[in-house]
């Protein structure tokens, strides 16, 4: 687990080495921070934003501003829109499955992990323009993304659950 929290963080530059990934999460362990360090409701001001347009299980469109560096997971639960993230972004379930509208937008990013490509393999109603909400940083290659939440998600943990960010 250290060892894939290292990795992650140095794949993304926050962090040079394993030791100090380690002595990060260890010394934050138990600690306790308050409610409003973990939510914003709006960007903050001068922050650089992208629009994002999710379609909801019904086909209605929510179109948001989606601050550069946030998953797209994070953006929805901060504009309430119902996208699920069962496992609150920690790449252990599929319930954050999005599917990108637009072909073109989908070759921008990354490719998915293979750690990313196990749990898609779980997702309901995969596609080949499939990604993890949890995963995918908005940035400005994205500005006008529209993505699609299927209209079911594969929860094996509790049916119906929706945690509500911290």
């Amino acid at each position: 687990m250290l060892r894939k929290c290292a990795a992650a963080l140095r794949a993304r530059g926050l962090v040079p080495d394993a030791a100090a990934c380690a002595s990060r999460v260890q010394s934050s362990w138990l600690q306790t921070s308050s409610s409003s360090q973990h939510q914003s409701d709006a960007p903050a001001e001068g922050q650089e934003t992208i629009s994002v347009t999710y379609i909801d299980k019904e086909g209605k469109e929510h179109t948001v501003a989606a601050p550069i560096g946030k998953t797209l997971l994070e953006v929805a639960h901060e504009n309430e829109i119902d996208l699920e993230g069962a496992c609150e972004g920690s790449l252990a379930c599929s319930t954050c499955h999005l599917i990108f509208e637009d072909e073109d937008f989908y070759k921008k990013i990354a490719e998915p992990t293979e750690d990313e490509q196990d749990m898609l393999d779980l997702a309901f109603g995969l596609t080949d323009t499939s990604r993890l909400g949890c995963q995918v940083l908005a940035c400005k290659e994205l500005d006008g993304v529209r993505v699609r939440i299927p209209s079911a998600s594969r929860n094996f943990y509790v049916d119906g659950h929706k945690p509500k960010p911290h």
